[in-house]
């Protein structure tokens, strides 16, 4: 029997724990993310943004969270109702999964399996059949055509955030999120690979379909894209998955990037803080990058957001493995 408990019941536990222990901050960033960015757009905008539930505003997100949960679910009469049902789980699931291979800190990561830039990459891509079920499930034109939207535009830009993965992985010669983050323990990668940096940042928000790239939810044409025919809990966990594509992307770009986990400078007083708050951090100043940038911004017009993803990224991305690639070969550097 204690041979049992230590085989099977003590490593599940273990896991389970570590599991809860990702996604209970993961889905309070995810709420309070949203009243971070109601704040700091309102204070762009000269505003006030939330300030009446509870003290600042801090509870409106869990006001959100609690009037969705009380909403009746509505589902269309022409709609097919185990895909429009699916639809929203599936793409919150895939925002959570994804988060298996993230490195906190050293050490400190569910599953650091040696491809784990193959995982995060095919998790993403995967989202794109959780938003085409959604819009053609609804037997909406709407919403199908917020779906081809949105769907054309993330399978656009996955290819020049491939390349551009592709010149880090040249770098570091491995796989592995560990690895690529410890390769910038004396420099990180958005010095050298600027370039590449400023068009994988671009790129993750149109992924995440952020502004200035919302076409797909364009209100003045599409009323709100794939999810126009979805209330209650079911716009809930598309919001959700939304906002927590927003802080995996964010985590990506930190990783390959900006060090991961590692201090800005080898400095004593730096490296008492330990790495998962620097990841914390790190996480947090992109995240703030994405809500400038929403506040900041107009959005584009669908022509322009397509030529930006197809003739300027994409050449312009592999050119950039081509040029880092030969300079590595030719300075004897390829790890």
């Amino acid at each position: 029997m204690a041979e049992f408990w230590a085989t099977y019941v003590w490593p599940t536990v273990v896991i389970v724990a570590a599991i809860v222990a990702i996604l209970v901050p993961l889905l309070l960033s995810v709420a309070y993310l949203t009243y971070a960015e109601r704040k700091v757009i309102g204070a762009m905008q000269m505003r006030k943004g939330p300030n009446v539930v509870g003290p600042f505003g801090l509870l409106q997100p869990i006001a959100d969270g609690l009037k969705l949960l009380t909403k009746e679910t509505i589902i269309p009469s022409g709609a097919n109702k185990v895909m429009f049902l699916i639809a929203p789980m599936f793409t919150f699931s895939l925002s959570l999964v994804a988060w298996a291979v993230m490195p906190f800190g050293a050490g400190l990561v569910l599953a650091d399996i040696n491809v784990g830039i193959l995982y995060l990459f095919a998790i993403s891509s995967l989202g794109v059949y959780g938003i085409i079920m959604a819009g053609w499930a609804s037997n909406s034109r709407y919403a199908f055509f917020g779906a081809l939207r949105a769907a054309a535009q993330m399978v656009s830009y996955e290819v020049s955030m491939g390349f551009v993965i592709i010149t880090v992985l040249v770098f570091v010669g491995s796989l592995r999120l560990t690895d690529i983050v410890l390769a910038q323990e004396n420099l990180w990668f958005a010095i050298p690979l600027f370039p590449m940096f400023i068009i994988f940042f671009v790129s993750t928000l149109a992924e995440t379909n952020r502004a200035p790239f919302d076409l797909p939810e364009a209100e003045a044409e599409l009323v709100a894209g794939y999810n126009v025919e979805y209330s209650s809990m079911t716009f809930a966990l598309f919001f959700l998955g939304e906002y927590a594509n927003m802080i995996l992307m964010c985590a990506m770009t930190v990783v390959l990037f900006l060090g991961g986990w590692l201090p800005p400078l080898d400095v004593a007083p730096l490296n008492w803080i330990p790495g998962p708050v620097w990841f914390a951090l790190k996480v947090a100043a992109v995240l703030f990058v994405f809500l400038w940038v929403r506040a900041t911004f107009p959005r584009y017009r669908y022509d322009q957001l397509m030529r930006l993803g197809w003739k300027v990224f994409l050449p312009l991305s592999l050119a950039g493995v081509a040029v880092y690639s030969g300079a590595l070969v030719a300075l004897g550097w390829v790890p």
